[in-house]
């Protein structure tokens, strides 16, 4: 396929679909762990949110890449995904309690779960293979800078002294429009095997049936588990949030003390400036995802993932390090942003590399799945130590096993690979 013609109408539609839907739950996230804060609650809380949350999203992307893999229009499914977000993330502004929260973050992150290998089928049968990591850089472009817009959004009503409730609820508009570009703009492609199978009649509908069904290969499944591996380590971004704000509140102690502007002033910072980081962090996010989908398709997609994963074992090493000056966080911030654009665009191209069309909405659902699992344990583990005043281990024992997944990629992988291709 032509370069010129691979960005078409239905890349376009997913990559708006993905930028508002981000605008709207990221203008959420980035005042989530104040609000919190500010009904009596804190990062033993915000983990539990995050890390159930993370589970039932493992579930939903496993349904959904069943249920992909089942029915013959994906998008009308996708779109009500987007619905569903949206609407459940709005209704936390109306909560005041831990167990609502829960639920409804749970339920929106459900939505956005089943909807993912929908869309990600979508993209990758609108462009040709050749074309599989740009396609997917520029719709995590899209998603980065929509988590750019959402945050820089919510910190300008934050400076404006919108209450967080309010702000969380504005977030719906946004999602609407997420959802109706998909469905409104998005084409599905006519699957012709189908098409001729119903023309020629019985006679060719017996021979499909007695025609073997593709398999995942091996190599698909080694690279699941790699992918797990690393997601162990691989926690919730809102955690960056809350110790940039913890971090700032440190440096503003005084202001209780001090007169009331000037702790109301505090107060502002506190709630403002890891927005900003937040938005620096998808804006770099937004940056590296295209580039790094672009050499994955002209060099090769695996060693450009381990870099990335290895990336964020180093990003994990210097929060153990230290995680309570707002400095060094701005480096964490940014190493963050790289090296999640490269995970999140080379592993779904390395994954629809690998195994044929007929399994890629349930292969890429259980690549999601994987991934999901690994950010719930994560998200709690991280969240109990921080609650619990140890953040050297909780960051020393995400390194350490990012750090397992970055062997398996490194040795694991490239050996099985090789056999493959002796045979």
């Amino acid at each position: 396929m032509p370069a010129k013609r691979w960005i078409n109408r239905t890349v376009w539609a997913i990559v708006l679909a993905t930028f508002f839907s981000d605008v709207s739950h990221e203008m959420a996230t980035a005042v989530l762990p104040n609000f919190i804060q500010s009904v009596g609650m804190g990062a033993m809380a915000l983990g539990l949110i995050e890390g159930l949350a993370d589970f039932l999203v493992s579930l939903s992307k496993l349904g959904g890449g069943v249920l992909g893999h089942h029915v013959r229009h994906k998008k009308p499914w996708a779109a009500l995904g987007y619905v569903i977000t949206s609407a459940c993330t709005s209704a936390i502004g109306l909560t005041q309690t831990l167990w609502a929260m829960v639920t409804l973050r749970t339920i929106a992150w459900a939505g956005r779960g089943y909807r993912s290998p929908l869309r990600d089928y979508l993209l990758a049968d609108a462009v040709e293979k050749t074309h599989y990591g740009r396609a997917y850089g520029l719709e995590r472009a899209g998603d980065m800078l929509g988590a750019v817009v959402g945050p820089l959004l919510a910190a300008l009503m934050v400076w404006l002294h919108v209450p967080l409730s309010t702000i969380i609820l504005w977030g719906i508009i946004p999602g609407l429009l997420a959802a109706s570009s998909m469905f409104f703009l998005a084409r599905e492609r006519e699957d012709g095997a189908a098409a001729e199978s119903s023309k020629l009649g019985d006679e060719k509908n017996t021979e499909s049936v007695h025609k073997p069904k593709p398999k995942f290969p091996a190599l698909f499944w080694l690279m699941l588990v790699g992918v797990m591996l690393f997601g162990l380590g691989d926690f919730s971004r809102t955690f960056l949030i809350l110790l940039a704000a913890a971090a700032i509140g440190h440096e503003h102690s005084m202001a209780a003390s001090a007169s009331a502007g000037d702790a109301i002033g505090a107060a502002v910072t506190i709630s403002f400036v890891p927005m900003l980081l937040y938005a620096m962090h998808n804006a770099v996010s937004a940056a590296a995802a295209y580039p790094a989908g672009h050499v994955g398709d002209r060099r090769a997609k695996l060693p450009v993932l381990v870099a990335g994963y290895a990336l964020g074992v180093v990003t994990n090493v210097l929060l153990a390090i230290d995680s309570g000056s707002i400095g060094w966080l701005a480096v964490v911030f940014v190493f963050s942003g790289i090296y999640y654009a490269i995970e999140e665009t080379l592993e779904k191209a390395v994954v629809a590399d690998l195994i044929p069309r007929d399994l890629r909405s349930l292969g890429l659902g259980y690549l999601a799945c994987g991934n999901a699992v690994g950010d719930m344990a994560s998200s709690l583990y991280v969240g109990a130590l921080l609650h619990a005043k140890r953040p050297e281990w909780a960051f020393s024992i995400a390194a350490g096993l990012g750090a397992v997944g970055v062997g398996w990629m490194l040795f694991v992988l490239p050996r099985a690979e090789k056999g493959v291709a002796r045979r």
